[in-house]
């Protein structure tokens, strides 16, 4: 059944389209009140992902709100880890943690790739329950951590400012995290394979850490691990193609690396100059992003304003979907993303009218 909206796909593409997509990461969530509610309801945030019925409630509650073009599925980027056994647990007003991270040889190399469709099935079950309730009316953003950004969680067993245990493993014994990355990345293929044939329409990767990595580190233990997973995802299900949409949080330094995987989508953050990017890439990618999440804390006539200015900075023609540079800010009021959406519903038509002709 085709979709009502393809917008969001063919920007992806970079074919023409009427306006530019737009969609928010984190969209379902913090800021929402509904979204407190139906948390409440749960109990807790790993019980509200772990309900599929409750998690596609929570998915669809922002598009009753706002005219977005995308939905994404609700769950956490530390799903992975937690089915490979590490315990993920989430520490009131700490975020999130593990009971058993990585800290010994012998943990590493018993580390294993999970089967999604037994040890993620709620997952995938949020993704088909999505899916059939949004009746083909947007596509469904299916995703996951990367390989290293997961890596960096289940070393440390939290978030940390600096990760500098994963950086003396990674300067000290590569063997090893070269280990763990190779695992992530089989993990990370099949599960995001796994939402496709469960009704996810596009994939994004979240590089969340990759940024805090030297040149040479880069390349060797991020970029290179993405690179794996996207060399490994479906290209086409059920006759459709599904794009992919790589996103690496201060990676704008690596821009032309990371356009030269085999993504369809390069996420970009605030601190990359849209326009400079686009000339860097030309055609090869989509370019995503790239408000900084927090203009949405000011004022409607603010974020009208700097919505122009990433619209104007990406100039005329296909193949930019607007979106934030990182994930939207719990203390966000509402009415400015109600206002973002509406600009750039409104304000992006003049930029495709020469290329719909």
């Amino acid at each position: 059944m085709k979709l009502q909206n393809d917008t969001f796909i063919r920007a992806l593409l970079r074919e023409p389209t009427e306006y530019t997509p737009v969609w928010l990461m984190r969209q379902a969530g913090r800021y929402l009140p509904e979204y407190k509610r139906t948390r409440a309801k749960a109990g807790s945030f790993i019980a509200l992902c772990k309900d599929a019925d409750l998690a596609a409630e929570v998915a669809l509650q922002p598009l009753v709100r706002f005219q977005l073009d995308a939905a994404i599925v609700f769950s956490d980027i530390l799903t992975v880890p937690d089915a490979m056994g590490l315990g993920l647990y989430f520490a009131e007003g700490e975020g999130p943690k593990f009971e058993r991270p990585l800290r010994d040889e012998a943990a590493i190399r018993r580390l294993a790739v999970p089967d999604p469709d037994s040890d993620l099935r709620y997952v995938l079950d949020a993704v088909s329950r999505t899916r059939s309730a949004l009746a083909n009316s947007i596509p469904l953003i299916g995703f996951s951590g990367s390989p290293y950004t997961l890596a960096c969680y289940m070393i440390e067993g939290e978030g940390r400012t600096d990760f500098a245990s994963v950086k003396k493993m990674l300067y000290q014994r590569p063997d090893l995290l070269h280990r763990i990355l190779q695992v992530n990345a089989s993990a990370v293929t099949a599960y995001l394979n796994a939402q496709v044939e469960a009704g996810a329409q596009a994939l994004m990767i979240f590089d969340t850490w990759g940024g805090m990595l030297s040149d040479r580190a880069f390349a060797t233990f991020s970029l290179a691990y993405t690179q794996q997973v996207i060399e490994g995802l479906k290209r086409h299900h059920a006759g459709a193609r599904i794009p992919s949409i790589v996103f690496t949080k201060g990676g704008g330094g690596w821009l032309d690396k990371i356009a030269a995987i085999g993504s369809d989508a390069v996420g970009l953050d605030w601190t990359v100059d849209l326009r400079a990017a686009r000339q860097r890439v030309g055609d090869r990618v989509c370019l995503q992003g790239n408000l900084d999440p927090a203009v949405l804390l000011t004022d409607t006539e603010a974020v009208i304003s700097e919505v122009s200015a990433v619209l104007a900075a990406y100039g005329t023609g296909a193949g930019h979907v607007f979106n934030l540079g990182h994930g939207i800010s719990q203390h966000t009021p509402p009415e400015n993303v109600a206002a973002l959406v509406a600009a750039v519903r409104d304000r992006s038509r003049s930029y495709h009218k020469e290329a719909l002709g």
